[in-house]
């Protein structure tokens, strides 16, 4: 069996240096972003009705520091995807994730956050998503070890707070990936999606989409 994902893949964020790093990244990494992109904006086309597109992390206004992650985002703009729930595939050196996810440049989280908080969406989800309240760290929680608190928690701090963020998804470990070719892999995505896209749908529910930036 070939793996989609290879532990080649997850060296690159341990590649020492910004132009090395950032070539490995080209070279083993971003191909497979772009597949996915191809393959999931058709996917969220299909499933919402709006023409989704993918957006290829650049990283292009990295100097000094190389990146530690790096993902697709797939949102309905063609232009970014920060300002709205958007949804993303990517890696760590630690794990591949496959998430939603609501960020800071959200102009309208407080609303999204508010439609979660009086929704069951998430106690839909199976025991295996993980949440977060920040894209920027690779750690999250379980569903199930947070519980109603923790998550209640978690989506008043995207509420209230200007930096509060909300991400939530499914994470595979490098051994767990490394074990899924191609087709196992997209088939997992698929089914987190398919899984999300009740939530997605929640966040937008009373709020206006805004241009994006």
């Amino acid at each position: 069996m070939t793996s989609y994902w290879n532990e080649q893949d997850f060296d690159v964020f341990t590649t020492p240096g910004l132009d090395a790093r950032m070539s490995a990244l080209t070279e083993y990494v971003r191909p497979k972003f772009e597949e996915l992109g191809t393959e999931f904006s058709s996917f969220f086309s299909g499933k919402t009705g709006n023409e989704f597109f993918p957006h290829v992390a650049k990283h292009m206004r990295r100097t000094v520091n190389p990146p530690n992650d790096s993902w697709v985002a797939f949102a309905p703009y063609k232009r970014g995807y920060k300002a709205v729930p958007h949804f993303q595939i990517g890696m760590w050196e630690s794990h591949v994730f496959v998430i939603l996810a609501v960020i800071y440049e959200a102009p309208n989280k407080a609303i999204m956050a508010e439609n979660l908080l009086h929704s069951d969406a998430l106690a839909q989800l199976s025991d295996d998503f993980v949440a977060s309240g920040d894209h920027m760290k690779p750690q999250s929680d379980a569903l199930i070890e947070l519980g109603e608190e923790g998550i209640e928690k978690l989506l008043t701090r995207l509420r209230d707070v200007k930096k509060g963020e909300f991400v939530i998804g499914r994470h595979l470990t490098r051994k767990q990936a490394d074990s899924m070719n191609k087709q196992q892999f997209f088939q997992f995505a698929e089914e987190t999606f398919e899984a999300l896209l009740p939530v997605y749908n929640t966040l937008l529910q009373k709020s206006k989409e805004p241009v994006s930036r």
